[in-house]
């Protein structure tokens, strides 16, 4: 794994990880992390993406990982700037590789920006793959998570850390796995020791400032209009994963309410579901599997 920085337009620098083949890659897969996490925690997944013939980046989010000042502070208008990071980074890696594709893979938080960002950019890429994907929630839901993170912005300012907002959006995820531990993170994998590695990590665990969840949830409501949909090539290979048993995506209701959508725009996404998995199905008890299911609908996209 290599290290380099991307100097975003705004003056930004961003902090970014590759990981490159021996020979000329099938296409280059640029990794979105989660929240409260960062790109070094993909680096078996790359390896394994490496092995099968693509070449792999990815990079730490505003208020993440190495690119933070303060971790959870995104910065002024940060969520849009980061969904524009990846927009130049891949346009950067196109004017560096012209023929190479490029595929974004995004992960939970990630995979909600990818999800916007097909909308704002997606002729930028030929190939999407979401993983641990939240999905689509209700109006109801939305228009909740928003106001609920106002009035914690309004109550404690703009970049204070928040229990409510821990609790809002973490808290009930482990209800299910209590029992198996006691981090409160054992919704994120079967495997203890993938578990203790998240929790060990200084840079890992810790929710967005107000102010960056309510730009967050500003852009995801907005994302789900027909007007944004509509900006969605359609015929863009789309390859979704998840775990039965990820709390995120609320019992499959949200992912059918997001495959949905997709559908009725025509935009047709090929799926895979894992029995019993949870949210990170990369570092799952099955993660050989999961990959390798990946590999393989890679292998068969026609991209460029």
């Amino acid at each position: 794994m290599d290290t380099f920085k991307h100097t975003a337009s705004d003056g930004k620098a961003v902090h970014c990880y590759s990981w490159t083949t021996d020979s000329k890659p099938r296409a280059l897969i640029h990794i979105a992390h989660g929240m409260g996490e960062h790109g070094a925690r993909y680096d078996w997944t790359a390896k394994q993406l490496n092995e099968a013939g693509y070449e792999v980046t990815a990079n730490d989010h505003r208020g993440h990982g190495q690119t933070a000042e303060s971790l959870g502070d995104f910065g002024a208008d940060g969520w849009h700037r980061a969904i524009a990071d990846l927009n130049e980074i891949l346009l950067q890696a196109k004017r560096d590789q012209p023929h190479t594709p490029l595929i974004l893979f995004g992960h939970s938080m990630g995979a909600m920006m990818s999800q916007q960002f097909i909308s704002r950019h997606g002729e930028t890429i030929d190939a999407l793959i979401l993983s641990g994907s939240p999905g689509a929630g209700s109006r109801f839901q939305m228009w909740l998570l928003q106001t609920i993170t106002q009035f914690e912005r309004w109550r404690i300012g703009d970049k204070a850390e928040s229990s409510l907002l821990q609790k809002l959006l973490f808290g009930g995820n482990n209800k299910d796995f209590d029992a198996e531990g006691c981090t409160g993170y054992e919704w994120l994998s079967r495997v203890p020791d993938q578990v203790t590695k998240y929790v060990e990590d200084p840079l890992c665990g810790f929710v967005p400032c107000p102010m960056s969840l309510c730009d967050l949830f500003s852009a995801e409501r907005a994302n789900w209009k027909a007007e944004s949909i509509a900006r969605i090539p359609t015929s863009l290979p789309t390859y979704l994963f998840s775990g039965s048993a990820d709390p995120i995506h609320n019992r499959m209701i949200n992912i059918n309410r997001m495959l949905a959508a997709y559908s009725l725009h025509g935009l047709q996404v090929t799926t895979r579901f894992y029995t019993g998995g949870r949210h990170e199905m990369l570092n799952e008890t099955n993660r050989d599997e999961v990959i390798k299911d990946l590999v393989s609908w890679l292998n068969s996209v026609e991209l460029g």
